[in-house]
């Protein structure tokens, strides 16, 4: 054992470049594992709260049955439970108004006639929810007097950013300055206006108490939230009432859809710290074959062998581990920081600290020390079992595909096979298990395949530089070891092929999402009820207001949507257990509908199944009710109603957009009279003509909804903008964390291409002896690194097609609108980039290459 130590340091400091080299990639890798996987957690935290506040939603709301105020004390208990994530205590209270509040003529009352004041921690509560605000800011804690109110009750109360708005209170009139303005409101309730909580607590008279506690969860598995239900039922007590989300609810599909997404980033993120750490201490140990056979040689036993190269990793994936997560931890907070201030700008979310687990400190530990002693011990192993006289031999400098199309070869294409066959299931759940094979499979098969491939990039290296003979060199280098290049450009894959899958993604979600909204909210202008989507709780207008609308100078066409509910019984199927789906039933007419807004088509012609709507019982459903009942297009469905049971045929499966995510049928508003006896109009869109005269056509339908103020008129392309806004925002904060996932494949390939200069120091040498320049030697490493991006940009393209349609056949099985959209401009960043990183990445290594004294080179060893 001391001989071993002995040997191993000898060896470690003798050659301390290759050395730092080694444990900087240990460090790297399981800095990306340890990073990647504390801001996954954090950002899934955040990304929760932003969907849950989209929904207007959160985990559980807590408030005394008798429904009066209680002290803080409750909320100190429920923020202390094991399971919740955060947890905030709020003061809520309408504030009913005057009919005549805003504009102060009793003929015309206001659209507004109660509000809701909400005193609110601002630390606390964009913990549990996301505010978003467009002008102005969110409150702060500092704050005095201060509210930050919605664009739609600014423009009721005909006040703007900077201005004043009073409110009655119980201990009179109010002055509140409005320092933020929120979207224009379209979720479920009335309008609301933010104040701080003592602001609150003052104007309402309730010093230090508070009436509402909203809590999220750390979890979206059914089991663990009841039991966390459980608990705070017990902690509380029975004075206090929960209403939970349901367990079933759609919101929750969706919390857990991200949250796949997002676990399959973090498998990413290990493959790729795992990758740099085996290839780089795998070319080592392989490189060192012919100092074993020297030992060998001299006595050494293969155990003294194996201890050697066991210490040796041991030694450095201690300190590489050790350093790695130490600044993974600080990466993370970096990264999380550089991506609060833009969540809390476009989403006000708040992004909290990095999540640091137990199984994450042992899964870093695990990859760090393990790779590195398993990734030296397998070539060591190798070289052990041979004669030191074939290890003091010099390599072979071709290796046939025949040889390397072994056993490991057709596994890997066996892994691929699999990999193929999961994209039939379309289950998003198998995601990360049909990439993981598929990377696994290219690896297996990549050594089989890089000479063929660099010979290829080799003639068109020898292209660029002609003169210098320099890309025969540069093949020759890669194709002595294709297993080192396969690995060395894996790394380069995975992170290609994550921005390859995002392109794809968020283009398919672009196209799919925002078409259909465009499509179906395009209208000049909406009319839109207090809950959109969630249409049950809306009072609607008698079909009087849209005979009126279309009376009106300058409109051209109006639709309108009339809203039932209805049951749909499901037969159990392998991934659900059956039973009833509530579903929503719009009402339309086809012939009005179609000039204002339209449904996007999956299955079925539209023509067609707007025409066949208008004869007998058919209808339109979208794809989450088709996803939940498995009915297709010409299937009979149920529907229990509160007339009975009806049957319809579906003749077309469609999408819009404010019902893409909720169970939704589409029938003739003859169909709703006849069967649900529904006659009320929920949501109205119009167009108006070419030539009207915009401006007087919308004070003229302002003057009409005035007897109607249960809706609120929005122009259209205001409504597309926001939504828009919000998807970029979205965006940009994932094309972030992937960004930062590419970078590992520049270090892995400058730790490669460095450790191949040291290696080859003496057919440097040579190459300078027989009268080669500094700058062929230059060109020979830029051509080497050059082949070895371009081998992992094609294998990159390649997985990153595959993922992303694996991502979008997944999310589509789900009944969500998405269409597979082939990335260009993202397939020609990534091969920018891929080749970019190639540039650069030889840099260092071929400066030092060039710069070696030709004499020291001969003599090295």
């Amino acid at each position: 054992m001391n001989l071993q130590l002995t040997l191993a340091w000898r060896y470690l400091n003798g050659r301390r470049l290759r050395t730092f080299l080694t444990t900087l990639a240990i460090i790297f890798g399981v800095l990306v594992i340890f990073g990647m996987n504390t801001i996954m957690p954090a950002f899934s935290q955040a990304f929760s709260a932003n969907l849950l506040a989209a929904a207007g939603q959160v985990d559980v709301t807590i408030t005394h049955r008798t429904s009066e105020a209680f002290a803080p004390e409750a909320l100190e208990k429920v923020a202390a439970l094991d399971g919740i994530r955060a947890a905030a205590g709020l003061i809520e209270r309408t504030v009913n108004l005057p009919a005549d509040y805003f504009d102060g003529d009793p003929s015309t009352p206001d659209r507004i006639a109660a509000l809701t004041l909400k005193g609110l921690d601002p630390t606390q509560a964009t913990s549990v929810r996301a505010y978003q605000v467009t002008d102005g800011h969110f409150l702060q804690a500092d704050d005095q007097a201060a509210a930050v109110i919605s664009k739609s009750l600014a423009e009721a109360a005909s006040v703007r950013l900077g201005d004043t708005l009073t409110l009655p209170t119980p201990t009179g009139l109010v002055g509140l300055t409005i320092v933020g303005l929120m979207p224009v409101r379209a979720m479920p309730g009335n309008e609301e206006v933010f104040v701080t909580l003592p602001q609150a607590q003052a104007m309402l008279d309730m010093p230090g108490k508070i009436n509402v506690i909203e809590a999220n969860f750390d979890s979206l598995k059914e089991a663990r939230r009841a039991e966390i239900e459980a608990a705070l039922q017990a902690a509380l007590g029975g004075d206090f009432q929960l209403q939970a989300l349901a367990s079933g609810a759609e919101l929750l599909t969706n919390l857990r859809t991200g949250q796949v997404v997002l676990n399959v980033l973090a498998v990413l993120a290990l493959l790729m710290g795992g990758f740099i750490i085996f290839n780089t201490f795998r070319t080592i140990v392989a490189e060192r074959k012919r100092d074993i056979g020297m030992l060998r040689a001299v006595g050494a036993s293969r155990r003294s062998i194996l201890g050697l190269i066991l210490i040796e990793g041991l030694v450095q994936g201690v300190i590489g581990t050790a350093a790695g997560i130490f600044f993974g931890y600080f990466l993370g907070a970096f990264v999380l920081k550089l991506m609060s201030g833009m969540m809390s700008q476009f989403l006000n979310v708040k992004i909290g600290a990095p999540v640091v687990s137990a199984g994450l400190v042992a899964i870093a530990i695990l990859m760090g020390v393990g790779i590195t002693v398993a990734a030296g011990l397998i070539p060591a192993l190798r070289a052990a079992r041979i004669t030191p006289l074939e290890a003091l031999r010099p390599s072979v400098g071709e290796i046939s595909i025949k040889r390397m199309a072994g056993f490991g070869f057709w596994s890997g294409a066996a892994m691929m096979a699999l990999s193929v066959a999961v994209l039939f299931q379309k289950d998003i759940s198998l995601i990360g298990l049909g990439f993981v094979l598929f990377t696994l499979g290219l690896v297996l098969t990549a050594p089989a395949l890089v000479n063929p491939i660099a010979a290829i990039f080799a003639r068109l290296m020898a292209l660029l530089f002609a003169r210098a003979g320099t890309g025969q060199l540069a093949e020759g280098n890669i194709s002595r070891q294709p297993g080192r290049a396969a690995v060395t450009a894996s790394a380069t894959m995975i992170g290609l092929a994550i921005l390859v899958m995002a392109g794809a993604l968020m283009g398919s979600v672009s196209v799919g999402f925002l078409s259909i909204l465009k499509k179906s909210l395009g209208s000049d202008y909406l009319l839109v009820p207090p809950s959109v989507a969630v249409w049950g709780t809306n009072v609607g207008a008698q079909p009087q207001l849209a005979e009126e609308l279309r009376a009106l100078d300058g409109v051209e066409a109006v639709s309108t949507m009339r809203f039932a509910a209805a049951q749909v019984e499901t037969l159990p199927t392998p991934k659900s257990a059956g039973g009833a789906v509530a579903v929503s039933v719009l009402g339309i007419v086809p012939e009005n509908y179609v000039k204002v807004s339209g449904l996007t088509f999956s299955e079925g012609e539209a023509e067609a199944a707007y025409a066949a709507l208008e004869e007998g019982r058919n209808m339109v459903v979208n794809g989450v009710l088709s996803s939940a009942t498995g009915k297709k297009l010409g299937d009979e469905v149920e529907l229990l109603t509160g007339t009975g049971v009806k049957t319809y045929r579906i003749v077309g499966i469609g999408n819009d957009y404010l019902n893409a995510k909720i169970a939704t049928l589409y029938i003739s508003q003859a169909n709703i009279a006849a069967d649900f006896d529904r006659h009320e109009d929920v949501f109205l869109q119009i167009n108006l003509a070419a030539s009207a005269d915009r401006p007087a056509a919308e004070s003229a339908i302002k003057q009409v909804l005035i007897p109607y103020p249960q809706f609120r008129l929005i122009s259209g392309v205001d409504y597309y903008n926001e939504n828009k806004r919000l998807f970029d925002a979205a965006f940009y904060g994932m094309y972030l964390m992937l960004i930062f996932l590419a970078i590992p494949s520049l270090i892995a390939m400058l730790n490669t291409l460095a450790i191949g200069v040291i290696e080859r120091t003496r057919e440097i040498g040579m190459l300078r002896a027989v009268g080669a320049t500094r700058k062929q030697v230059r060109t020979i490493i830029l051509a080497e690194a050059l082949i070895l991006a371009s081998l992992g940009t094609a294998f990159g393209l390649l997985s990153g097609l595959y993922l992303a349609y694996l991502a979008v056949q997944g999310l589509a099985a789900f009944g969500y609108p998405l269409v597979y959209t082939v990335p260009f401009s993202g397939t020609i960043l990534a091969i920018a980039i891929g080749l970019l990183f190639g540039a650069l990445a030889a840099v260092i290594p071929a400066r030092q290459a060039a710069r070696m004294n030709v004499v020291e080179a001969l003599r090295y060893e």
